[in-house]
């Protein structure tokens, strides 16, 4: 019965006679049920108030009188208008997946009550009022056409009437990624991370527990972690959650902002006084105030003393003495890849080294399946290579891969690169070499004078110059399905002759398509909506190292000569779906790196891990024990 109720914010609409402003009666914290009523039609109760204010009010939703306007429903609103009269409930601060089901059921049932109108018997005398709250999906329900727009129809409005899209069951979470989410819900604070390829025990083979360990070991990288971070966004309320990331281009991926745009303490290295006085400007202090669930994404370039600036910051502008001020954190990204930059002369500090990391964090989980590289023996080369061992055999391996030739229909292996001046370099050498025409599109931003900001946070910039034979790849999913998803490479093969002059390109996975204009919606300060229109393609004869976190390449080149970090070299190989699509150059078993605090912190991670199973298992067989007395 999930589906059927909504906890959320309530304004109900009703028209009045003589062409009057419509009465509005809102309610906060409102429970909105589906249900039926003595003659099995839909019903829409909305419940909110208290005291004096409560009130109850039902609509009967009659087929096509009912309208739903689902436009916003990704950030968690809607609105239902609820009959002829016009008459409208609008829904607001929903956690964004509970009010798709919602909207789902409700669409379904309203659509299965039209079907079964002409066959109900028409009653003699009505049955007392009644309501009870309506049965989960059937597959009677999913048999509904798919729904059409109608002449006059707004964009973003829809009849109760089943989209294709939604008589297919949504995507499912893996046990492991339930577990995350679960843990979420639970209203912990939690860090997961996750490595390349070492195996763990199912969460479905433990015994059940009534709370959480300390330590849980389950499946990150390569696993859909963005797919797991929507889902936890989805579970959460968007007015009080808030979405960073330690960079522009992650934040961008999660539909969030940057973790020092959201802080509003600068860099972080002034002094406390100074950095809270930041903190309590206006609109800064509001998101601070308003933040009941933090979203940290790639954890691992957020500096340790930033994080202990951020906790005190949080703990002073709010008043609590709580850790991080009762700021719910998720946190989420893997220290072994690319950690924090600094200036040559400061030490590096990751945030699990910070005083205020442990008293934060109530959850560590590390998760380990991987899903991005199939291939058992690239897995297990890539785990070698996350935790700095280069063993002969890894060598052999990565050597061989020097004569791969993973060229294929004209589309070039994307090089990887340490340094972004060599990424630019090479991109615009390469392009200036081809022969015809530059086509040059603009971007649309819808603030010119935070242009700055926008290139910061956005996947594609301002600017894009193509040519026929330009090596390119996607920044933005346009049709998974396909394999047309971020990362995809392809090759312009033409141009539209209409005037926009749009790009054909072919991708390795086979796929011809004519690329649109694409927007991307970005959160700038003060939690102002910021977009850019363009094109979803960049140049790829390289791309830097830094800029390749998230993506799966198709083909790859690498040199790791100039590697200045630990973590880098892992990074750019665990791009590659596949070793047969990687090729490694001028390759030094010295380039394999992983920073020892960082291995240490593992090793603790994984020891509490083994003590919570022990502990586990133990009272496992107590409760077997103790039930088989009582039986």
């Amino acid at each position: 019965m999930e589906a059927a109720e909504l906890r959320c914010t309530a304004a109900v609409e009703q028209p009045l006679p003589g062409g009057l402003a419509p009465r509005r009666r809102l309610m906060r914290n409102a429970t909105v049920l589906l249900g039926r009523n003595e003659l099995r039609q839909p019903v829409l109760r909305v419940a909110g108030g208290s005291g004096a204010t409560a009130a109850v009010l039902s609509f009967v939703l009659a087929g096509d009188a009912v309208r739903l306007f689902t436009r916003f429903a990704g950030e968690g609103r809607a609105a239902v208008r609820v009959g002829p009269d016009g008459a409208q409930v609008l829904l607001s601060d929903c956690p964004p997946d509970a009010l798709r089901r919602f909207l789902r059921l409700l669409r379904l049932k309203v659509a299965a009550g039209s079907r079964d109108a002409p066959r109900r018997p028409r009653l003699l005398e009505r049955p007392p009022p009644s309501f009870s709250v309506i049965s989960p999906v059937q597959e009677r329900d999913l048999l509904g056409g798919p729904g059409r727009r109608r002449p006059g129809q707004e964009r973003g409005e829809c009849p109760a009437e089943v989209p294709r899209a939604e008589r297919r069951p949504p995507a499912r979470l893996s046990a492991e990624q339930e577990a995350v989410l679960g843990a979420v819900r639970s209203g912990k604070s939690i860090f997961f991370t996750g490595s390349a390829g070492e195996g763990s025990r199912p969460l479905s083979s433990a015994p059940r527990r009534k709370s959480w360990p300390l330590t849980c070991r389950f499946s990150l990288e390569g696993t859909g972690k963005s797919f797991l971070l929507k889902r936890i966004l989805g579970s959460l309320p968007p007015n009080i959650t808030y979405a960073t990331a330690s960079t522009g281009v992650a934040a961008c991926h999660i539909g969030g902002t940057t973790l020092h745009a959201f802080a509003g303490i600068g860099s972080g290295k002034a002094p406390l006084e100074q950095c809270v006085q930041l903190a309590e400007r206006p609109g800064v202090r509001q998101h601070w105030l308003a933040c009941q669930h933090l979203i940290i994404d790639e954890i691992s370039m957020v500096d340790g003393k930033f994080f202990d600036k951020l906790e005190a910051v949080a703990r002073a502008v709010r008043k609590r003495d709580e850790p991080f001020g009762g700021i719910q954190l998720i946190i989420c990204g893997d220290f072994l890849q690319l950690p924090p930059v600094c200036k040559a002369n400061e030490e590096t500090k990751f945030c699990f080294q910070a005083k205020s990391w442990r008293k934060c964090i109530h959850i560590n989980m590390e998760l380990t399946e991987v899903r991005r590289q199939t291939d058992k023996t690239f897995v297990s080369l890539l785990s070698a290579i996350r935790l700095g061992r280069c063993t002969e055999e890894v060598t052999r391996q990565l050597m061989q891969t020097a004569a791969h030739k993973s060229e294929r229909d004209g589309i070039l292996a994307t090089r990887l690169c340490t340094h972004k001046d060599d990424v630019e370099i090479t991109n615009e050498r390469r392009l200036q070499q081809l022969p015809g025409e530059v086509h040059v599109f603009e971007a649309l931003d819808s603030d010119p004078m935070l242009v700055k900001l926008i290139d910061a946070q956005c996947p594609v910039g301002g600017r894009v110059e193509l040519k026929l034979g330009a090596q390119v790849m996607l920044a933005k999913n346009l049709d998974v399905s396909q394999g047309l998803v971020n990362g995809a490479r392809g090759v312009v093969v033409g141009f539209e002759s209409e005037q926009k002059g749009l790009p054909k390109v072919r991708f390795l996975c086979g796929v011809t398509q004519l690329i649109k204009m694409e927007k991307w919606v970005i959160k700038g300060p003060s939690g102002v909506h910021l977009s850019r229109q363009q094109l979803p393609l960049k140049l790829a004869w390289a791309i830097s190292i830094h800029k390749s976190q998230g993506m799966s390449l198709d083909c790859v080149e690498i040199s790791l000569s100039r590697v200045f970090e630990s973590g880098q070299a892992y990074v750019a190989l665990s791009r590659a779906r596949s070793l047969a699509g990687l090729r490694v150059l001028d390759f030094d078993p010295k380039a394999v790196k992983a920073d020892p605090a960082v291995l240490q912190f593992y090793r603790q991670l994984r020891r509490h891990q083994l003590l919570a199973q022990d502990s586990l298992h133990a009272h496992s067989e107590a409760d077997e024990k103790e039930n088989w007395k009582c039986n």
